[in-house]
Protein backbone atom coordinates (compact mmCIF):
# COMPACT_ATOMS: atom_id res chain seq x y z
CA UNK A 1 0.00 0.00 0.00
CA UNK A 2 1.12 3.50 -0.87
CA UNK A 3 1.39 5.67 1.65
CA UNK A 4 0.74 9.56 0.66
CA UNK A 5 2.39 12.23 2.44
CA UNK A 6 0.52 14.71 4.39
CA UNK A 7 1.40 18.26 3.25
CA UNK A 8 2.09 20.49 6.24
CA UNK A 9 1.63 24.71 5.64
CA UNK A 10 2.69 27.74 8.06
CA UNK A 11 0.69 30.46 7.75
CA UNK A 12 1.62 34.55 8.56
CA UNK A 13 -1.64 34.80 11.05
CA UNK A 14 -2.73 38.04 12.28
CA UNK A 15 -6.32 37.05 13.32
CA UNK A 16 -8.02 38.89 10.81
CA UNK A 17 -10.74 37.75 8.70
CA UNK A 18 -8.72 37.33 5.38
CA UNK A 19 -5.64 35.47 6.98
CA UNK A 20 -8.39 32.67 8.49
CA UNK A 21 -10.10 32.55 5.29
CA UNK A 22 -6.84 31.65 3.81
CA UNK A 23 -5.90 28.88 6.69
CA UNK A 24 -10.05 27.60 5.81
CA UNK A 25 -9.00 27.40 2.25
CA UNK A 26 -6.58 25.34 2.63
CA UNK A 27 -7.29 23.17 5.29
CA UNK A 28 -10.43 22.49 2.86
CA UNK A 29 -7.96 20.83 0.86
CA UNK A 30 -6.55 18.18 3.84
CA UNK A 31 -3.64 20.29 4.13
CA UNK A 32 -1.86 20.26 7.70
CA UNK A 33 -2.00 24.05 8.64
CA UNK A 34 -0.48 25.65 11.46
CA UNK A 35 -0.44 29.38 12.33
CA UNK A 36 2.55 32.04 13.75
CA UNK A 37 1.72 35.67 14.96
CA UNK A 38 5.12 37.62 15.17
CA UNK A 39 4.36 40.13 17.99
CA UNK A 40 6.27 43.26 18.68
CA UNK A 41 5.40 46.68 20.82
CA UNK A 42 3.24 48.13 17.64
CA UNK A 43 1.22 45.00 17.15
CA UNK A 44 0.43 42.11 19.46
CA UNK A 45 -0.97 38.44 19.93
CA UNK A 46 -4.66 38.87 21.37
CA UNK A 47 -6.69 39.20 18.22
CA UNK A 48 -4.61 35.96 16.54
CA UNK A 49 -5.38 34.09 19.58
CA UNK A 50 -8.67 34.58 19.48
CA UNK A 51 -9.13 33.57 15.69
CA UNK A 52 -6.90 30.71 15.78
CA UNK A 53 -9.15 29.00 19.09
CA UNK A 54 -12.27 29.67 16.58
CA UNK A 55 -10.13 28.25 13.87
CA UNK A 56 -9.37 24.98 16.25
CA UNK A 57 -5.49 25.53 14.75
CA UNK A 58 -2.51 25.35 16.59
CA UNK A 59 -0.53 29.16 17.26
CA UNK A 60 2.67 29.79 17.40
CA UNK A 61 3.75 33.21 18.87
CA UNK A 62 6.86 34.73 17.87
CA UNK A 63 8.61 38.30 19.36
CA UNK A 64 10.71 39.87 16.43
CA UNK A 65 10.58 43.15 18.61
CA UNK A 66 14.96 42.92 18.55
CA UNK A 67 14.92 42.48 14.75
CA UNK A 68 12.22 45.05 14.23
CA UNK A 69 13.09 47.47 15.80
CA UNK A 70 15.84 49.20 13.41
CA UNK A 71 13.56 49.19 10.66
CA UNK A 72 11.50 52.40 12.55
CA UNK A 73 14.40 54.00 11.95
CA UNK A 74 15.52 53.69 8.45
CA UNK A 75 13.24 51.11 6.49
CA UNK A 76 15.38 50.03 3.38
CA UNK A 77 11.83 50.43 1.53
CA UNK A 78 10.81 53.44 3.46
CA UNK A 79 7.51 54.17 5.39
CA UNK A 80 3.38 54.29 4.38
CA UNK A 81 1.41 57.22 5.28
CA UNK A 82 2.28 57.20 8.82
CA UNK A 83 5.71 55.78 10.38
CA UNK A 84 4.95 51.97 9.04
CA UNK A 85 7.95 50.37 7.21
CA UNK A 86 5.04 47.85 5.75
CA UNK A 87 7.02 46.34 2.85
CA UNK A 88 10.07 45.53 5.16
CA UNK A 89 8.45 44.41 8.21
CA UNK A 90 6.09 41.45 5.88
CA UNK A 91 9.70 40.77 4.78
CA UNK A 92 11.32 40.44 7.57
CA UNK A 93 8.35 38.68 9.08
CA UNK A 94 8.49 36.01 5.95
CA UNK A 95 11.94 35.49 6.49
CA UNK A 96 11.47 34.51 9.67
CA UNK A 97 8.56 32.38 9.20
CA UNK A 98 10.77 30.61 6.53
CA UNK A 99 13.48 29.79 8.90
CA UNK A 100 10.43 28.28 11.34
CA UNK A 101 9.54 26.39 7.93
CA UNK A 102 13.04 24.41 7.39
CA UNK A 103 13.14 23.72 10.83
CA UNK A 104 10.08 22.47 11.65
CA UNK A 105 9.69 20.40 8.31
CA UNK A 106 6.49 22.20 6.71
CA UNK A 107 6.45 22.00 3.13
CA UNK A 108 5.58 25.96 2.69
CA UNK A 109 4.55 29.23 3.71
CA UNK A 110 1.21 30.66 3.25
CA UNK A 111 -0.07 34.71 3.77
CA UNK A 112 -3.87 36.04 4.08
CA UNK A 113 -3.01 38.64 2.01
CA UNK A 114 -5.12 40.29 -1.11
CA UNK A 115 -3.89 41.90 -4.15
CA UNK A 116 -4.84 45.23 -4.35
CA UNK A 117 -6.43 45.43 -1.09
CA UNK A 118 -3.60 47.96 0.69
CA UNK A 119 -1.81 50.48 -1.29
CA UNK A 120 1.82 50.12 0.06
CA UNK A 121 2.14 46.31 0.84
CA UNK A 122 -0.22 44.74 -1.08
CA UNK A 123 -0.26 45.91 -5.01
CA UNK A 124 1.26 43.32 -7.25
CA UNK A 125 4.82 44.98 -7.58
CA UNK A 126 5.31 45.00 -3.83
CA UNK A 127 3.90 41.34 -3.31
CA UNK A 128 6.68 40.19 -5.28
CA UNK A 129 8.86 42.28 -4.53
CA UNK A 130 8.70 41.18 -0.83
CA UNK A 131 8.32 37.21 -2.10
CA UNK A 132 11.55 37.87 -3.80
CA UNK A 133 13.50 39.48 -0.66
CA UNK A 134 12.13 36.98 2.23
CA UNK A 135 14.28 34.51 0.19
CA UNK A 136 10.76 32.60 -0.01
CA UNK A 137 9.04 33.04 -3.14
CA UNK A 138 8.86 29.98 -4.66
CA UNK A 139 7.37 28.20 -1.44
CA UNK A 140 5.43 31.09 -0.85
CA UNK A 141 1.38 30.79 -1.66
CA UNK A 142 -1.28 33.56 -1.17
CA UNK A 143 -4.38 31.58 -1.24
CA UNK A 144 -6.78 34.09 -1.27
CA UNK A 145 -5.29 36.25 -4.48
CA UNK A 146 -3.41 32.82 -6.06
CA UNK A 147 -5.44 32.31 -9.31
CA UNK A 148 -4.28 36.12 -9.93
CA UNK A 149 -0.52 35.45 -8.96
CA UNK A 150 2.54 33.46 -10.84
CA UNK A 151 2.02 29.69 -9.59
CA UNK A 152 4.52 28.85 -7.05
CA UNK A 153 6.08 25.69 -5.88
CA UNK A 154 2.73 24.31 -3.94
CA UNK A 155 0.47 24.54 -7.08
CA UNK A 156 3.06 23.30 -9.73
CA UNK A 157 4.08 20.50 -7.28
CA UNK A 158 -0.01 18.95 -7.14
CA UNK A 159 0.03 20.05 -3.05
CA UNK A 160 -2.69 22.26 -3.46
CA UNK A 161 -5.00 22.67 -6.00
CA UNK A 162 -4.94 25.89 -7.74
CA UNK A 163 -8.60 25.61 -9.08
CA UNK A 164 -9.59 25.41 -5.34
CA UNK A 165 -7.94 28.65 -4.92
CA UNK A 166 -9.47 32.52 -5.09
CA UNK A 167 -8.67 34.74 -7.48
CA UNK A 168 -9.69 37.76 -4.46
CA UNK A 169 -8.75 41.67 -5.11
CA UNK A 170 -9.28 45.04 -4.03
CA UNK A 171 -10.46 46.47 -0.51
CA UNK A 172 -14.38 45.19 -1.39
CA UNK A 173 -15.63 42.44 1.84
CA UNK A 174 -18.65 40.48 0.06
CA UNK A 175 -16.47 37.97 -1.28
CA UNK A 176 -14.69 37.35 1.91
CA UNK A 177 -18.11 38.00 4.38
CA UNK A 178 -19.76 34.95 1.75
CA UNK A 179 -16.67 32.66 1.94
CA UNK A 180 -16.50 33.10 6.05
CA UNK A 181 -20.08 31.90 5.70
CA UNK A 182 -19.39 28.99 3.53
CA UNK A 183 -16.43 27.57 6.28
CA UNK A 184 -18.29 28.41 8.87
CA UNK A 185 -16.17 31.12 10.22
CA UNK A 186 -18.98 33.34 12.80
CA UNK A 187 -16.81 35.10 14.50
CA UNK A 188 -13.82 37.61 13.19
CA UNK A 189 -12.76 40.82 13.99
CA UNK A 190 -13.83 44.14 12.25
CA UNK A 191 -11.88 45.45 9.95
CA UNK A 192 -8.39 47.32 10.78
CA UNK A 193 -6.45 49.99 9.41
CA UNK A 194 -3.22 48.46 10.42
CA UNK A 195 -0.66 48.29 13.74
CA UNK A 196 -0.55 50.89 15.69
CA UNK A 197 2.35 52.26 13.27
CA UNK A 198 -0.64 53.28 10.71
CA UNK A 199 -1.86 56.02 13.34
CA UNK A 200 -1.78 59.53 12.46
CA UNK A 201 -1.69 60.38 15.95
CA UNK A 202 0.81 57.91 17.08
CA UNK A 203 2.91 58.29 14.26
CA UNK A 204 3.88 61.93 14.72
CA UNK A 205 4.65 61.15 18.50
CA UNK A 206 7.10 58.43 17.72
CA UNK A 207 9.02 60.70 15.08
CA UNK A 208 9.35 63.16 17.30
CA UNK A 209 10.41 60.59 20.10
CA UNK A 210 12.63 59.01 17.41
CA UNK A 211 14.64 62.04 16.28
CA UNK A 212 16.10 62.61 20.38
CA UNK A 213 16.90 58.71 20.88
CA UNK A 214 19.31 56.87 18.66
CA UNK A 215 18.24 53.37 20.16
CA UNK A 216 14.50 52.70 21.13
CA UNK A 217 13.90 49.90 23.32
Amino acid sequence: MTMTKTIRALGLFSGGLDSMLAAAALRAQGIDVTLVCFVTPFFGATRARESAAHLSLPLMEVDITGKYLPLIYDPPHGFGRGHNPCIDCHTLMLREAGALMAAAGFDFLFTGEVLGQRPMSQNRGSLNLIARESGFADLLLRPLSAKSLKSTEPEVRGWVDRERLLNLSGRGRKRQLALAEAYGITRFPAPAGGCRLTDPRYSVRLKELLGHVQEAT
